[in-house]
């Protein structure tokens, strides 16, 4: 097949990945190369040259309009507007046989609709209204759905999912994230450094358990971590870096347990994953999927109870190491999440193809050129998601 694959552009698709909606994007792109599919990925220009890049923005927008300080504002909304009015101009006259959608964007999934392209559509997050407007508006049998939870289901749809919705749970590589028979005792945290990731938390139940502690991660707010986990870094508890995959994969896997602290509906929690396929159980705050994707390989706490968080981690640490990976092995391997896509772009392909009868939709507007940037924030449209 022909496939475009639409990604978020706020950062490249290129390692070291920023966030887990990238490293999706870069496993899917290669993953489908490998069986033979055509694939142009469309982000931004500064993304991994290995693939046939169509940029939809010149570099990732983050080195332009940083989010923190443009979310919800015109200036970002308009930049963003601008260049997927272009990029859906190439999609709809690039001939390509399916469109995998992973941009969390609002034009995408209404040009799908309009113009009767078949899609897949990924919802790597929470619903935010703007988007959330344009999914429901854009349900066809040839723009398909997918999250990666039946939590994430029952947030899109609370009132029960239209048969365009699916689920189907990130893969990832066993080969880069092997299982390592033995941990060295101590703990590690994996992800974006922001509040909403709660790396303190874990690092503050180190500190109480005497426990060795590693974060790895791009610092996403420095002056949260200036505030909140460097006061609390020392000789037992560090900040390793921002580490690449083949190496980040060692070092994981050389601990004896993966702390997980979400303060937000997390949808799947990728980090979890990759450290359960190295044979790591899991002490998680019970936020979003983490029970869901985590299951047999861990223990739970509520996020506001540390005392219970401390017991997860004990009971956690007596998880043996076969059960975290053999869980992965059943459910989250790339080949299980790659072959899920290819039946929902055959099934997105036949519905197009197919003479149904005549669909009646609601009124959609989809503007393919966006109105000049303006200068301040304002409008109820402007609503960004919460970084992935």
């Amino acid at each position: 097949m022909r496939i475009a694959l639409i990604a978020h552009v706020r950062h490249p698709i290129a390692p070291p990945f920023m966030g887990g909606m990238e490293a999706h994007s870069w496993h899917l792109a290669r993953a489908l190369m490998g069986r033979g599919h055509d694939v142009t990925l469309f982000a931004a220009g500064d993304s991994d040259p290995q693939f046939s890049i169509h940029p939809v923005l010149p570099e990732h927008y983050e080195t332009v309009y940083p989010w923190n300080d443009y979310v919800e504002t015109h200036v970002l909304h308009d930049y963003l507007d601008s260049g997927f009015a272009a990029a859906c101009r190439a999609l709809l006259y690039g001939g390509f046989d399916v469109i995998h959608n992973n941009s969390l964007h609002r034009y995408p999934p209404r040009l799908a609709r309009a113009h009767r392209l078949p899609m897949v559509t990924s919802l790597h997050i929470p619903p935010f209204d703007t988007l959330h407007r344009a999914v429901r508006e854009s349900a066809a049998p040839w723009s398909l759905f997918t999250v990666t939870s039946a939590k994430q289901l029952e947030c899109w749809w609370p009132e029960g999912p239209p048969p365009e919705a699916h689920v189907v749970h990130n893969g990832i590589d066993l080969l880069q994230w092997r299982l390592r028979a033995k941990g060295d005792g101590s703990a590690v945290w994996a992800g974006r450094i922001s509040r909403n990731k709660a790396p303190h938390l874990a690092a503050e139940a180190a500190r109480r358990l005497n426990l060795p502690l590693t974060l790895f991660g791009h610092i996403e707010d420095r002056a949260y971590f200036d505030a909140s986990i460097a006061p609390l870094l020392g000789t037992r508890i560090r900040y390793g870096g921002h580490v690449k995959g083949g190496p980040l994969a060692e070092e994981i896997g050389r601990a004896s347990i993966l702390l997980f602290t979400p303060l937000w509906d997390e949808p799947f929690g990728l980090v979890a994953v990759e450290a359960m396929a190295c044979g790591l159980p899991v002490a998680a705050l019970d936020m979003g999927a983490a029970r869901e994707i985590i299951g047999e390989a861990g223990c739970f706490a509520p996020p506001d109870d540390p005392a219970a968080f401390d017991r997860a981690i004990t009971q956690a640490l007596a998880i043996p190491r076969p059960i975290p990976r053999a869980r992965v092995e059943r459910y989250f391997t790339l080949d299980r999440m790659v072959g899920g896509y290819e039946d929902l772009y055959q099934r997105a392909i036949e519905a197009r193809n197919a003479h149904a009868p005549a669909v009646d939709f609601p009124p959609i507007e989809l503007r393919l050129t966006p109105p000049p940037v303006a200068k301040h924030a304002g409008s109820e449209d402007v609503h960004e998601p919460p970084p992935n």
